[in-house]
């Protein structure tokens, strides 16, 4: 149990910190009369989304008497109960005079058992809630129902491309000509964020390797190895490299566990199908499924993606395609705001690296497209035209490569679009253009 005067210099440190945080505008509307649930991987900036709305509020009028922010990893707030969270509510009512509902924003609250039923009753009495938690967990079947559809939750990724130009002060305009320099900046900044991913604190700082490792060291062994008692690491660690070897192709629970016991460590299928688990759950890791596969193999037989291209970087070398392919694997389901059942591939005779039927959308994702005629050049095309010959459906053709040159290409009365990737994702992300 928590002394109320010691929760009252909590929350004054805090409001503090918050008016004098940095904060880079990011892509999000906290459109009113929502209360909502931020989820997502570590590090991600979903603090820092609060921290923008709590801002905006400071600038249009609101008060600290209006308002009340906690972040439960606070060491200070170590041994915090169910029991506690009354006390909070306490200290604020103690701190504002006033008896007036303050807006909640309660920072990774997965931390304190029973979240959900506090949460809940803060939503029944009226409360403007915002809450994060970096644990898949706050989205299993239980804590939906137990809410009653109370919030709206959101996936919130590291930095899109737009956002990470703007963090470096760089405005893209589509129909904008640069200057040989600013060009040149475009293209190392695609060259960074494809290299090192968009994890906000690590966007401008020079050492990103060490950044990037330290993240990961803290998702692999603390959100995932620490709270789901896994002793084997060395197994877990060795899982996410064939993972991020494996990037581009499908990956079956039986061929990772032979893959892993080849190296002489004990590992099971079981054991496999949990690290997989723990994995989604620290949001570290995103499965899709082959749409052409039945109901069986669609849940067994996956790709895997990761959340950061940075992640990636720390596991493999020579890995370009890879890279390229997961970055836009990041950037559609940013786009279409769902891990699973919106965006697919397609192997069934041929392969399309990318399909939402949703929008009739098929894209391959390709470094070097090569010549026409080359063999690249026929792979793509072909499967893309084969598919859309199978599915009339798929109307929206393209293929997203790292060259500057965008063009058509029409082939059997189908049209096809080469794109650059940055671009790609640029239009995609910033509404420039809807593609």
């Amino acid at each position: 149990m928590l002394d109320v005067n010691h929760i009252k210099t909590v929350l004054r440190s805090n409001q503090v910190m918050v008016e004098n945080v940095k904060v880079v505008h990011r892509d999000f509307d906290f459109y009113d009369g929502a209360n909502f649930v931020l989820v997502g991987v570590r590090r991600a900036g979903k603090s820092f989304l609060l921290f923008q709305q709590m801002q905006h509020l400071l600038n249009i009028g609101k008060t600290w008497k209006n308002m009340l922010y906690v972040n439960f990893e606070d060491d200070r707030l170590l041994g915090f109960e169910t029991s506690d969270f009354e006390r909070l509510l306490e200290a604020h009512a103690s701190m504002s005079g006033s008896d007036e509902h303050p807006i909640m924003f309660l920072d990774e609250i997965q931390n304190i058992e029973g979240w959900h039923k506090f949460a809940r009753r803060l939503a029944d009495h009226k409360y403007q809630v915002y809450i994060t938690g970096s644990n898949a967990k706050m989205l299993s079947s239980d804590i939906p129902t137990t809410l009653g559809g109370r919030y709206v939750v959101k996936t919130i990724f590291p930095y899109s491309y737009h956002e990470f130009l703007n963090a470096h002060g760089i405005h893209f305009s589509d129909d904008q000509t640069y200057l040989t320099t600013e060009k040149a900046k475009l293209n190392r900044c695609l060259e960074e964020y494809m290299t090192y991913g968009g994890f906000p604190e690590c966007a401008t700082l020079p050492a990103k390797t060490e950044y990037l490792m330290s993240v990961y060291q803290k998702i692999y062994l603390g959100d995932i190895a620490s709270r789901h008692k896994v002793e084997n690491t060395f197994a877990l660690r060795l899982m996410f490299k064939k993972l991020a070897e494996s990037i581009k192709q499908p990956l079956s629970f039986t061929r990772l566990t032979s893959l892993i016991s080849s190296t002489g460590t004990k590992f099971s299928k079981r054991t496999a199908i949990n690290y997989m688990e723990y994995s989604k759950d620290a949001f570290l890791v995103m499965p899709m499924q082959n749409m052409a596969d039945n109901f069986t193999e669609r849940e067994t037989n996956m790709k895997y993606y990761f959340v950061d291209n940075g992640i990636i970087s720390l596991l493999t070398l020579d890995n370009q395609t890879t890279l390229l392919e997961n970055m836009v694997a990041t950037a559609l389901w940013r786009k279409y705001e769902a891990f699973e059942n919106t965006v697919f591939f397609y192997k069934h005779n041929i392969e399309v690296d990318f399909v939402v039927p949703e929008h009739g959308l098929a894209i391959q994702a390709c470094y070097d497209l090569g010549e026409e005629g080359s063999e690249t050049y026929i792979r793509e095309t072909q499967a893309l035209l084969k598919l859309s010959k199978k599915f009339s459906a798929y109307k929206r053709l393209i293929i997203l490569t790292y060259s500057e040159r965008e063009y058509q290409i029409n082939l059997d009365n189908k049209t096809i679009e080469v794109m650059n990737v940055g671009k790609w994702m640029l239009r995609n992300e910033s509404g420039i253009a809807k593609v």
